[in-house]
């Protein structure tokens, strides 16, 4: 049996917007900004496995056999520079993704072949979509390493969260207080919503539980 990753089952069970709260009480920049799933219902927690890509060169590179040196439960995490004239991503590597059980795709740029991610329940992650493939337009880079996806820096290793609202990337070296933090958050929230069931007013649930600075950065 593999060993379980206790950061990433803690994460799993947060939303992307307590996490959100939690890292800018932290001062961390882990928004990635612009990509949104495919299908709302997407959701994916795992450690980042990066690729890094860049313009077709001369001779020209390709754009990869990578998939099958993907460990299951990662996250495959593509910088394609933020393009949505040329796609990364399709069909087969989505089917055979989910066959060896990655966690999900996030991509700072365009996929295609979107159909096949959501008859499958594969998640993926993108700034856009197209028909356009990036064969001859870009080329692979490099692989693990550091990666930018919706101005936030992506680190292999480093836990992706995504789902309705967009991605969220917890930085591995502040991974725990990132956690605490957002559990925390969670926690005050649900305590609000439980006191207003209850019958409190919602300024005064809010008041008591500090609601308007959980996301404060704390000095």
């Amino acid at each position: 049996m593999p060993e379980i990753d206790t950061a990433v089952e803690r994460a799993s069970r947060l939303d992307t917007t307590n996490i959100s709260d939690a890292l800018d009480r932290l001062g961390i920049a882990g928004q990635c900004l612009g990509i949104k799933p495919r299908d709302p219902r997407f959701r994916l927690t795992g450690r980042a496995f990066t690729l890094l890509y860049g313009p077709i060169g001369k001779p020209a590179g390709t754009v990869g056999d990578f998939v099958d040196d993907v460990p299951p439960g990662t996250v495959i995490a593509i910088d394609n520079g933020g393009r949505e004239n040329a796609t990364v991503w399709g069909d087969i590597l989505t089917e055979i993704a989910h066959r060896r059980g990655i966690a999900g795709t996030v991509i700072d740029g365009a996929c295609r072949d979107t159909a096949l991610c959501i008859e499958l329940g594969y998640p993926v992650f993108s700034r856009s979509y197209s028909m356009r493939t990036g064969k001859d337009r870009v080329q692979l880079e490099g692989t693990d390493v550091i990666v930018n996806i919706g101005d936030a820096r992506v680190a292999p290793g480093d836990i992706l969260r995504g789902d309705a609202d967009g991605v969220i990337v917890i930085p591995r070296q502040h991974e725990l207080e990132v956690l605490a933090a957002a559990e925390d958050v969670f926690a005050k929230e649900e305590a609000i919503r439980q006191s207003i069931r209850a019958g409190k007013r919602l300024d005064e649930a809010r008041k008591e539980l500090g609601y308007h600075h959980l996301q404060t950065k704390r000095s």
